[in-house]
């Protein structure tokens, strides 16, 4: 009860005044876990306690793998426990990891040559951004705010609709556009997917030198999220993403909660979500999902592999 009563009151603010999220679930047991996961991990003849322990197992036996993770963070300002919790949730829930390191980086090696590209039927997304209710987006250099405003533009005036004489599905921008292969993919120890990546490319390029990203380039995209390397640049930008949003639009500090942002890492949609806590008012905390709630409840045997 005393555990429930301290989230129910404001935490101490931290630096600069924000509101401080401290560490732990506010759920005293874990939210539903979706249907969609359930079925998948049933089609593998596994079960989440497995292949939580096989995540586990991959990074507690491959040191080179945790320094890469912990450099990293350094490099994005952010604590490595993060980048774990986001690794573990994704190969608890969306898939099974593999079993060697090495595997990741043949999977990647595989991609590379291949020729696909993003589009939707005949058109392709290069096409597709030409049409004129991208026009407002085009002013925008920022990776991060150019994709995300063609998302909007997709939302707004796209998204299940009849334009131009085509008719699109009533799905998200990155299910029709980026997944030449089927909707729901996703690939690499981060479990990425194209629009994500995009979407952090100029960040990535700033901090680490990768390569930008070019949506014309869909092998080339597809080789950045699912080599270990690279992808663990993705990751760390996806997060800091995540905590700077909370900070400048809710005025709430979530760099203590790996729960958090693992959520946020989970659901995507930082800057919306910190709009609608900060539209909450009165001090309002955010709540982690199923995927976020593991992370904090196995918190301290996750900070051993560190």
């Amino acid at each position: 009860m005393l555990l429930v009563a301290a989230w129910t009151v404001p935490s101490g603010a931290g630096a600069g005044g924000l509101l401080l999220v401290p560490e732990g679930n506010r759920h005293a047991e874990q939210p539903k876990v979706p249907g969609a996961s359930v079925r998948r991990t049933r089609a593998g003849r596994t079960t989440f306690d497995d292949k939580y322990e096989k995540i586990r197992d991959l990074l507690a036996n491959d040191r080179a793998l945790i320094a890469k993770i912990k450099s990293t963070a350094g490099d994005y300002g952010i604590d490595p426990i993060h980048i774990v919790g986001a690794i573990v949730g994704e190969h608890t829930y969306n898939v099974d990891a593999y079993d060697r390191l090495q595997s990741y980086y043949i999977k990647a090696a595989a991609y590379a040559g291949n020729r696909f590209r993003f589009g939707f039927g005949s058109e392709t997304i290069s096409e597709f951004l030409t049409r004129p209710e991208f026009e407002k987006c085009q002013r925008l250099s920022d990776s991060y705010r150019l994709w995300t405003c063609r998302e909007n533009v997709w939302e707004e005036s796209f998204r299940g609709r009849k334009v131009g004489g085509t008719a699109f599905p009533n799905n998200r921008f990155s299910a029709v556009f980026f997944q030449p292969f089927f909707a729901g993919q996703t690939f690499g120890l981060g479990q990425l997917n194209p629009l994500t990546a995009l979407m952090l490319s100029d960040t990535v390029a700033k901090t680490s030198g990768y390569p930008r990203l070019d949506e014309s380039d869909a092998a080339g995209v597809y080789e950045a999220i699912m080599d270990p390397d690279k992808s663990l640049a993705y990751i760390a930008a996806g997060i800091r993403r995540s905590i700077d949003d909370y900070k400048t639009i809710a005025g709430v500090d979530i760099s203590r909660n790996p729960g958090i942002t693992a959520t946020l890492y989970n659901t995507g949609g930082s800057a919306n979500r910190a709009a609608a806590l900060a539209a909450r008012g009165g001090g309002a905390l955010p709540e982690e999902n199923y995927y976020g709630w593991l992370v904090n409840d196995r918190l301290a045997e996750l900070k051993s592999l560190l």
